[in-house]
């Protein structure tokens, strides 16, 4: 598995094209939700590829303070579904943390998560900011790293 880092100018339509599969496989297929995926925030981060074997497996976007949250972010953490026993969920948040750092200099990132992953974000030294909440029809909780 290599991971690469990239500005969405510098995404190829193929690129581009996996990435958008594999998020619509796993958001609206597999998690049965309808939702906006295209939002006009791919333009604004930074994605981090997960690629193995030409294949994209792998993925999430990061945000610079104030992009979307007043910390940096990460967002879209996403893997296939056959590829998930690999642990490849918790390389791409190590890379996605290390691009944080490497990039936009800051240790400080909020994420919106998935109720049931918190053990998993947890894992990632982030803790729970407040209540849970509804997010596309899926409870979601703020979680903080410092």
């Amino acid at each position: 598995m290599e991971y690469f880092v990239k500005k969405f100018s510098e995404l190829t339509t193929t690129e581009l094209y996996k990435i958008l599969q594999l998020r619509s496989e796993v958001f609206v297929v597999e998690q049965d939700c309808v939702y906006q995926d295209l939002d006009f925030k791919d333009q604004k981060s930074l994605h981090i590829l997960g690629v193995k074997n030409n294949r994209i497996v792998a993925y999430t976007r990061i945000f610079k303070p104030g992009d979307y949250f007043d910390n940096a972010s990460i967002g879209r953490v996403v893997v296939a579904f056959l590829e998930r026993k690999n642990s490849y969920g918790h390389e791409v948040m190590k890379a996605s943390i290390q691009a944080i750092k490497d990039y936009f200099k800051v240790d400080k990132i909020t994420i919106s998560a998935q109720v049931y992953l918190k053990k998993f974000y947890e894992s990632h030294q982030f803790k729970q900011v407040g209540a849970s909440y509804l997010e596309d029809g899926i409870p979601h909780i703020e979680m903080l790293r410092n």
